[in-house]
């Protein structure tokens, strides 16, 4: 089986609205759930952002320049908030010191300038990098790892697993996607699936919804099973 096939695969399973997948794609609002996600449900992480939209304060400056006790309160509801507070708020400084505003951190941050700032990994990395940045990266997860895993799929790193889920045929892809007789919503999009990034961020939101769907208690159910026994 290539990665391509397990697109092609859970693209005809599930049904997703928007191939960005991610809320509010290419904004500075993912940065900050990509540290808020962190240890928690996406409803506490988006409860939290909400905290920080409800008083103006969801943007560089607005974070940069709060306390971080203050801000450990906006977003307790995700969980661990005196560590992400401590985390959002050396992010968003470093980010005006290092590159001004957002849109220029955004068109040039590297990988390795991510990696290198505290609490960010490299999911949480490679996250920024394909949905707020729009940039061609695969992220792998949890969900990547379990997924595979069940097809008899064994990888000794993150980077490992990335690189395998990364190898994909696009222009086939793109034919796929854009293609108006499939059941995925996205298919259905006003905006065509026309880039590598847009192609990454699809993978990576059919195998996270897909994953939650059909993974209870870390066992997958007959639905899933009978999925993977056709791809084998």
């Amino acid at each position: 089986m290539s990665a391509t096939e397990l697109f092609i695969a859970l693209f005809r399973v599930v049904k997703i609205k928007d191939f960005r997948w991610w809320p509010a794609f290419g904004s500075f609002e993912v940065v900050v759930g990509a540290i808020l996600i962190q240890n928690t449900a996406w409803r506490n992480a988006d409860a939290a952002l909400q905290n920080l939209r409800s008083k103006g304060l969801l943007g560089l400056d607005g974070i940069a320049g709060l306390d971080e006790a203050e801000l450990a309160e906006i977003i307790k509801v995700s969980g661990f908030y005196n560590q992400k507070a401590k985390r959002l708020s050396l992010l968003c400084k470093a980010i005006i010191a290092d590159f001004g505003d957002f849109e220029s951190f955004k068109a040039g941050v590297s990988r390795e300038w991510l990696l290198a700032r505290k609490g960010i990994g490299a999911e949480s990395c490679d996250a920024i990098l394909c949905y707020a940045c729009e940039r061609a990266v695969m992220v792998a997860d949890s969900y990547s790892a379990r997924l595979l895993g069940a097809l008899g799929y064994e990888f000794e790193s993150y980077d490992e697993l990335s690189a395998w889920l990364g190898e994909l045929e696009f222009e086939r892809i793109y034919e796929l996607v854009n293609s108006a007789n499939l059941p995925c919503d996205a298919a259905a999009k006003a905006d065509k699936l026309e880039n590598e990034n847009g192609v990454y961020a699809l993978f990576h939101g059919l195998i996270v919804e897909f994953c939650k769907a059909h993974l209870k208690s870390k066992i997958f159910d007959d639905f899933a099973m009978e999925f993977f026994d056709n791809l084998k």
